[in-house]
């Protein structure tokens, strides 16, 4: 039996690497991958441009670890079924050339809803993986350089939350602060009157 893990990381906003929303938390997890699928709703219930939106993505991996963004990552685009079907290739080919995707990078149309285009998508996934492997076993030197990328991947990840941290700190530090000075200039500017009532 060929089978394979997929790990659905939902949430990546723009600010993730920064904190925004609960991307930093999904993106750590992102470093234990070998193939990054780039799943993109053609048509986003919220209006926005699907290659912004990729766009948008590609800026947070880079922010958060160079070595990932540099990681196999194939475009996957969903919600077909909400073109009309005789306009779904012209669609495809016009996100294609807006996001520069050649040939080279593999890329793939489907409605995962029912299923469409899946199958062959998971083949390719598989036999992706597969060669992978086998070219590692074959080739000791490819294994080595694999582990220095999940090295690298999870070096970068720590500092990425370490320095995240800091932030977090130095911002509740100063925001205490801000909270002491403020009472404090209430205390002693004697413009305050206390009134007490029976």
């Amino acid at each position: 039996m060929r089978s394979f893990v997929v790990a659905d990381i939902p949430g990546l906003i723009p600010g993730a690497a920064q904190g925004a929303g609960l991307g930093i938390r999904f993106l750590k997890h992102l470093t234990r991958t070998k193939l990054l699928l780039h799943l993109v709703d053609v048509m986003p219930p919220d209006g926005s441009d699907p290659v912004e939106n990729v766009r948008a993505i590609e800026e947070e991996l880079k922010a958060f670890s160079p070595t990932l963004a540099a990681r196999p990552r194939w475009l996957i685009l969903n919600k077909l079924d909400l073109i009309p079907e005789d306009e779904r290739a012209d669609f495809c080919k016009k996100l294609y050339k807006r996001l520069k995707i050649t040939k080279k990078i593999p890329h793939f149309a489907i409605i995962a809803a029912s299923g469409e285009g899946t199958q062959p998508l998971c083949e390719a996934i598989m036999t992706h993986i597969e060669e992978d492997r086998a070219a590692q076993l074959e080739n000791p030197e490819l294994a080595k350089r694999e582990l220095d990328i999940q090295k690298a991947m999870q070096a970068e990840a720590r500092d990425a939350i370490a320095e995240l941290a800091e932030a977090r700190q130095r911002a509740r530090a100063a925001k205490k602060e801000n909270d002491d000075d403020d009472w404090d200039e209430d205390w002693d500017d004697g413009e305050v009157e206390v009134h007490y009532v029976q």
